[in-house]
């Protein structure tokens, strides 16, 4: 077979252009380069250091002949750490992927990105388009072969500096706590303004309205109904809007510096990159601080907010037919929806209206017997609502009246059961008692020191220190329901004045009265009612007709 005699060659084929930034103009003229630079704070230091960037790098792209001002994208004061809060850095990729940049300019990886996967992956894809990005501090142009690897040196720097910073801030934030340091939203709150000595004060006008707000929700006003109120009577919000919404009255409600005091660290960033929010459920420590500044709400009529909050949230659902009988939902449209009950079942009434031949009636039935008939309950009767607001109406009267020695009946309930005996005897017996036990464990700690090998010391020691706990626990609880005895006699004050105020009757029935007066009124039968006062074991039969 015959064999080539020629040799086999190489021949290099120079390249027609490079895969670095700045050789691009070859092919294309005048580079389109624009530049992104970022400022971290608010601070005037940093707001001069923005501008003084947004200059530097228009003169820099204008004097060089090879580039074109392609736009100056800066984000201020805006965290690093995240891309999604950047509306400028995001507004110059959306350029970049409609092919009006060709090349961009910025400081350092950590002002383009602090988190190594965002910065990689924006460079990749940008580098897949053919725009290169120059950081100035580190000496990297990302479309160099081995910018990759410079970039994830650097950005795993940068990163971990990012979260150094946020650590020891958030240590900062959280010594602060633990210190009793209640940092204030002015700006949010209702009722309060920075004094001149630094500390908050009270603004009297708003801080009616938070009394209001209050005073409403405990007459039985639903959150809803109050902040219709406010909208329709035109008084602004803390940020001077008049249109209130049921989260701003939920929040006021709720928030525990309306008493005077502080909860810290109900919240908390879980990391610096994410920079997500979440509620503390436990997760880190809490620090609540007593009387830190001017009370608004008195603690008393705070606390029986949350409760009266606690007690419309754990009403159960309205029924179905295909369940068992349950408690109706919170109401706040109509007084009798929370009181007016069943004497049979003991389920609640429901407002219903009946309509017979063009004429409406209101009356309210028994929702057992709605939902279910006669299967579990028989004798239910029908309560026409004018009916009952008379008979009603009738008892409130007859008690403020004092026409038969009711009011002062009433009267004698309330201190009976604002001035229960005993209570605060019983708590001074059981603190000496622990004075008792203390000296009784110092004296066995004494004799164990002086005679080490006593067995029967450690003994009787362990069970003197297990009464002491026992003792302490019943000294918590007497505790407790002392507290609980000062916010019962401050409501049962409240009842007695408002007595006091409407000597003369009612002249018609109105919802607020039997909101702040009446705990229940059971129907008996078709022509009786019970009505059951608030703060008293006082019931009153009276007739329907």
């Amino acid at each position: 077979m015959e064999q080539s005699s020629l040799e086999r060659t190489v021949h290099r084929i120079p390249a027609l252009r490079s895969n670095v930034a700045g050789n691009k103009t070859r092919l294309h003229g005048r580079q389109r380069v624009a530049a992104y630079c970022r400022v971290s704070t608010d601070s005037e230091e940093q707001i001069n250091s923005y501008t003084a960037q947004k200059a530097y790098y228009t003169q820099k792209i204008e004097e060089s002949p090879d580039w074109e001002l392609a736009g100056i994208f800066a984000d201020e004061g805006i965290t690093g750490t995240s891309m999604k809060k950047r509306k400028e850095f995001n507004r110059m990729i959306t350029a970049c992927k409609r092919g009006g940049i060709d090349l961009i300019l910025t400081k350092s990886l950590s002002r383009f990105a602090r988190n190594t996967v965002d910065c990689l992956e924006t460079v990749r894809m940008l580098k897949a388009r053919g725009i290169g990005v120059i950081f100035e501090k580190e000496n990297i142009n990302t479309l160099t072969e081995s910018s990759e690897f410079l970039i994830t040196l650097f950005s795993g720097f940068a990163q971990a500096e990012s979260e150094s910073l946020s650590s020891n801030i958030q240590l900062g934030i959280r010594m602060a706590m633990k210190e009793g340091k209640v940092n204030f939203h002015y700006r949010s709150m209702l009722g309060y303004q920075r004094g001149a000595d630094g500390k908050p004060e009270i603004v009297p006008e708003e801080a009616e309205v938070v009394r209001r707000i209050y005073r409403r929700y405990l007459e039985g006003c639903s959150e809803g109904q109050i902040q219709r109120e406010l909208t329709q009577d035109g008084i602004a919000t803390a940020k001077g809007v008049k249109a209130w919404s049921h989260q701003i009255v939920h929040n006021i409600l709720t928030n525990e510096k309306y008493a005077g005091d502080a909860l810290l660290q109900k919240t908390f960033t879980t990391d610096c990159i994410s920079k997500k929010v979440k509620k503390n459920t436990g997760e880190l420590p809490q620090y609540y601080i007593k009387d830190n500044h001017p009370a608004i709400i008195p603690r008393d009529i705070y606390q029986r907010v949350q409760e009266e909050m606690a007690r419309r949230t754990s009403k159960r659902k309205i029924l179905q037919k295909s369940g068992k009988t349950e408690q109706g939902k919170y109401s706040a449209k109509y007084a009798l929806s929370e009181r007016l009950v069943c004497g049979e079942c003991g389920s609640p009434y429901k407002r219903c209206t009946w309509a017979r031949n063009g004429v409406k009636r209101i009356v309210w039935r028994c929702v057992s017997r709605l939902e279910f008939g006669k299967k579990y309950c028989h004798n239910s009767p029908s309560m026409a609502e004018d009916k009952l607001h008379t008979a009603i109406l009738t008892v409130l009267n007859r008690v403020v009246e004092a026409s038969d020695g009711l009011q002062d009946e009433l009267a004698e309930t309330l201190r009976m059961v604002c001035t229960p005996e005993g209570v605060g005897n019983n708590l001074l017996e059981l603190e000496h008692e622990l004075e008792a036990l203390t000296a009784q464990q110092n004296a066995l700690l004494d004799q164990a020191l002086a005679n080490m090998e006593d067995l029967t010391i450690a003994e009787q020691l362990k069970t003197l220190l297990e009464e002491k706990q026992n003792l302490q626990t019943r000294i918590d609880a007497a505790k407790k329901e002392a507290a609980n005895r000062i916010n019962e006699d401050s409501r049962m004050a409240e009842y007695a004045t408002y007595l006091e105020e409407h000597l003369n009757g009612f002249p018609h029935y109105d919802d607020e009265v039997v909101r702040k007066m009446i705990e229940r009124v059971t129907v008996v039968d078709a022509e009786t009612i019970r009505v059951k006062f608030r703060y008293s074991d006082l019931e009153i039969e009276q007739s329907v007709c």
